[in-house]
This record gives structure tokens, C-alpha cells and sequence, in this order.
């Protein structure tokens, strides 16, 4: 790779003129400027972007760390950053880090040392826990997650109203033995235990610690958890999943079990994915506007950059419920089953 002299050499300039041309600097006349991008060109050379932020203290580049860039729901934030970032004339540095806290500090670090402009980041709660502004060296937007003790931007759903409506409808279909999974490593899944478990002492139904099952987001742990679910001596009427991965091993292990739904067991869940409503019964869920809670991240990381010292906001976004066939209410099971028989 060419380096600055070599492209100096060959425009016949010094290199303190190189850098003015490539920083589209004053006081280049043109013919100078055309010789060296010709140079540039014709060598193929590359500045080095963080070299150059270095010393300008500025930087074009805003860092992304996800927990899963596989879960449709980071996906979709992903996209949205990038689009409103490139539209601001900004570059993205993307990381998914699994939700292990070892590979966030890895991340953060990197961030520090690509010198980028601001990171929007959905940290595990381990992570979350040792954050502090003193120990960061750039701006940052909280995503999905809220941190106790932290002033920090932050866009997420309204995690607990979520599920405390999802539980609802499902008791309002007549459904009691509510099993639920959710996510053990972020503040996202206990906010929404923290809703299902009001709205059954709310409808007078008792919380079952047998009925509840903390894991990993992935479609394996989902599996595992519907199906230790599904065999217990008394098992659940329906099940409540707090992530789209995790809902989608629910319906694996329903099917392995033999299990039709809505007729043996209800199934509703978070992120409207393509397959929840090509899958026959189609499913019932919470749709996140992942696009608008990435936007909005973004916007808000801009703003910081631009104005440093004013105050954090925090924006709560609302989910739609979807209603669809597999919470089909008990007294409308029992009228087709009816009629299926006779």
C-alpha cells in the first residue's frame, strides 16, 4: 500500500501539501490539487482515517455494539443507524458481542482507540453495571436496556407495559397456566418478567417459579426451556416468550412434543419476523419499531456529539399488539373442536 511520501514524491509536493488536498484544505492552487489526487490515484493510496482523526481530534465514525446481530430485532436497528449515519455523512463500525460482557470491553476498548465520534450499545447487565461516564471517552446512546445511576441517552420499548398487555390478552383468552422465558443477561428480559407477573396478580392468578424459565436469547435455550416447560407433571396452557430467537425454539419444541396450537398450548412472543406470520397458526406477538428506536438512537447520538453538555433524554417507544391465530381464545377452541366432530 502506498504510503503519504511516496504520493508526495509523485505529485512533486511536500507531504504537509498532501494533507491539505485529501482534508480539502485553502491555499492549494489547482493545478497542485489535480497533480496530487492524479498521484493519489494512479498509487491507489488509502489515508489512514484514524491517523487523520487523531489529529484533527475529529472522527466520522460512530461505533455499533450489538448483543446479536442475528435477532431480527438488532438487525433492523442496524439498518437504521447505518442509513441515518450515511444520509449525516458518518461511517459505522459494527460489533455483536454475543451478550458476553468479555467481548463488550474488548469492543469498548476499540471504540477508544479507533477514536470514533459516539457508540450506541445494548450492554448485558454485567456490563452495565460498571459503566460510568468517567470512564468513558466518547458519547454514547443506550439501546433497549436502561442502566440504574447513569446519565446516558436512551431509546427503548416499554418493556414491562409490553408484557403486562401480552399477559393480558392471554388470560382474557381464557388462559391460567402462563409459562414464560425470558432473557437472563440484559435489563430487557427482567423488565418484562416484571410485566407478566403483574398482570396475572392483577387477574388474581398466582406467579409460579416452576412456571418461569431464565436463558440465554437463542433459538437452542428457547428449545430447551419450552421443553423442560412442556414436561412438566403439570404443565402450562400457553407460553409467553420474551425474544423472537427464543420464541422460535418455543415452537420447535411444541412441535417436537406432537402439540397443535392454539388447541393444546397458546403461544405469543416479542419481534414481528416474516416467519411468525407464514407459520400456520400464525403467531401472536409485541411488534418493536426496531427501525424508529434505531433512528431515534442515532439522532440522539448525533445531538451529543454536536451539543456535549445538554442534558440526557430518555425515550420510551410503544409496541403494537398483533393478534393472531395461536392465542385463539379457550371458548372459541372448544366451538371449532365442536364442530371438527361433528
Amino acid at each position: 500500500m502506498a504510503s503519504i511520501k511516496e504520493v508526495a514524491e509523485a505529485a512533486g509536493v511536500s507531504t504537509a501539501t498532501v494533507s491539505r488536498v485529501l482534508s480539502n484544505g485553502q491555499h492549494v492552487r489547482p493545478e497542485v490539487r489535480q497533480r496530487v489526487m492524479a498521484a493519489v490515484e494512479k498509487l491507489q493510496y488509502r489515508p489512514n482515517l484514524v491517523a487523520r482523526s487523531l489529529r484533527s481530534q475529529q472522527s466520522n465514525t460512530i461505533g455499533l455494539i450489538v448483543s446479536d446481530i442475528r435477532n431480527p430485532f438488532f438487525t433492523s436497528i442496524s439498518r437504521a443507524v447505518e442509513d441515518l449515519a450515511y444520509a449525516q455523512g458518518f461511517t459505522v463500525l459494527l460489533c455483536n458481542t454475543d451478550e458476553d460482557a468479555n467481548k463488550e470491553a474488548i469492543y469498548l476498548q476499540l471504540m477508544r482507540d479507533t477514536n470514533v465520534a459516539g457508540v450506541i450499545f445494548s450492554p448485558t447487565l454485567q456490563t452495565a453495571a460498571k459503566l460510568s461516564q468517567q470512564s468513558l471517552d466518547f458519547p454514547i446512546v443506550i439501546v433497549d436496556r436502561t442502566i440504574a445511576d447513569f446519565e446516558a441517552d436512551t431509546v427503548l420499548l416499554d418493556n414491562v407495559e409490553a408484557a403486562w398487555r401480552l399477559t393480558t390478552h392471554l388470560i382474557q383468552n381464557g388462559f391460567e397456566k402462563i409459562g414464560a422465558i425470558f432473557g437472563e443477561t440484559s435489563s430487557t428480559g427482567l423488565q418484562r418478567q416484571q410485566g407478566y407477573e403483574q398482570a396475572l396478580q392483577e387477574h388474581g392468578l398466582p406467579v409460579l417459579p416452576e412456571y418461569i424459565r431464565h436463558t440465554q436469547p437463542r433459538v437452542e435455550a428457547g428449545y430447551m426451556a419450552a421443553t423442560a416447560l412442556l414436561n412438566l407433571p403439570n404443565p402450562p396452557d400457553a407460553l409467553l416468550t420474551s425474544n423472537s430467537l427464543t420464541m422460535e425454539g418455543a415452537l420447535q419444541a411444541i412441535r417436537s412434543a406432537n402439540l397443535s396450537i392454539p388447541e393444546d398450548i397458546a403461544l405469543v412472543g416479542f419481534d414481528e419476523t416474516p416467519w411468525t406470520i407464514l407459520v400456520q397458526p400464525s403467531i401472536t406477538i409485541i411488534a418493536q419499531p426496531t427501525y424508529e428506536i434505531g433512528k431515534t438512537a442515532a439522532e440522539l447520538l448525533l445531538q451529543r456529539i454536536a451539543e456535549p453538555a445538554r442534558p440526557a433524554r430518555q425515550i420510551i417507544l410503544r409496541g403494537q399488539l398483533n393478534v393472531r391465530e395461536s392465542s385463539v381464545p379457550l371458548h372459541d377452541r372448544v366451538i371449532k373442536s365442536v364442530e371438527a366432530s361433528g
